[in-house]
């Protein structure tokens, strides 16, 4: 399936907890799952059924199939499109939603939920995982379809240390997008970070984010290096590749426009830069999609 006008930057989708829940449980079904390139503050655990196609966390693009267990991080990018249901008239996705304010706390009140933390953590860059904690993740999943209150908060828990003890789960995004470090460090990365998220096809100046942050351009560097791991640069790469990865999957726009699209003004530079990331040329990463395109 193609989507014509996909290559949009992700939007920010308001996510509304009910005043009786600590987390939201939603039964999605319908006749096909269009592509919505979206993030919000909220983590996402989605179990699709029923459906297969292509999925996109990050920069990471590849096929799902019917069963697909997958952890979303705050504020990463994603978005699923559906080529075919496998076995059912519609495609369906059980989706939770939780803030990281609800599960941090429960996390340090209880000892026992410490084996949490390094799934929270790594769900930054999202996480997939292996056949056997995807399977009891998916009946437990299942059985809170209609559940009380009561037993979807505990359902949940279950659901997650489930998961956290998966010796086979898997990073899916090359890089986390959340900032670290102290309160007001975070905050001036936040303005950084909200601009490049919405115009890093765009060229970078330095001088302008400075002024975000209040901070001269040394000092951004330093202070981004810092709370992200990576240089400005580097992570304006990571979204315009990560942006181009999920261009080239759908299939829409000749090469040479999917590099503009994401901020390449020459050919040359896209591909050594793409190549740099991911191993191969736009092409040919083009072609590994081009059977799963209906």
């Amino acid at each position: 399936m193609r989507v014509e006008g996909a290559w949009m930057r992700p939007w920010l989708e308001t996510v509304v907890m009910p005043a009786d829940r600590s987390w939201l449980l939603f039964d999605r079904q319908l006749p096909d799952f269009p592509f919505n390139w979206h993030h919000h503050p909220e983590f996402e655990l989605t179990l699709t059924l029923g459906s297969a196609g292509m999925r996109f966390v990050g920069d990471h693009v590849e096929c799902y199939e019917d069963g697909d267990l997958v952890l979303v991080g705050p504020n990463l990018p994603h978005a699923w499109q559906s080529s075919h249901t496998v076995g059912a008239s519609l495609h369906r996705a059980l989706v939770c939603w939780f803030t990281a304010a609800w599960i941090d706390a429960l996390v340090a009140g209880s000892p026992e939920l410490r084996p949490l933390r390094r799934l929270l953590g790594a769900s930054r860059r999202g996480l997939v995982f292996g056949p056997v904690a995807r399977e009891q993740a998916a009946r437990q999943l299942r059985a809170l379809v209609g559940a009380s209150p009561a037993r979807q908060w505990l359902g949940l828990i279950e659901v997650l240390l489930t998961l956290s003890a998966d010796p086979d789960m898997a990073p899916l995004a090359s890089g986390g997008i959340a900032p670290e470090g102290h309160a007001r460090e975070r905050d001036r990365l936040a303005a950084v970070m909200d601009w490049l998220n919405t115009r890093y096809v765009e060229p970078v100046d330095m001088a302008r984010l400075a002024a975000l942050a209040h901070v001269s351009t040394s000092q951004l560097q330093r202070l981004f290096k810092r709370g992200t791991r990576m240089s400005v640069s580097a992570y304006v790469a990571q979204r315009r590749i990560g942006h181009a990865c999920s261009l080239l999957a759908q299939g829409a726009l000749p090469v040479a426009q999917v590099g503009e699209r994401v901020g390449y003004r020459e050919p040359a530079h896209f591909t050594r830069q793409f190549r740099a990331a991911k191993g191969c040329t736009p092409s040919a990463y083009r072609r590994l999609f081009g059977s799963t395109q209906r």
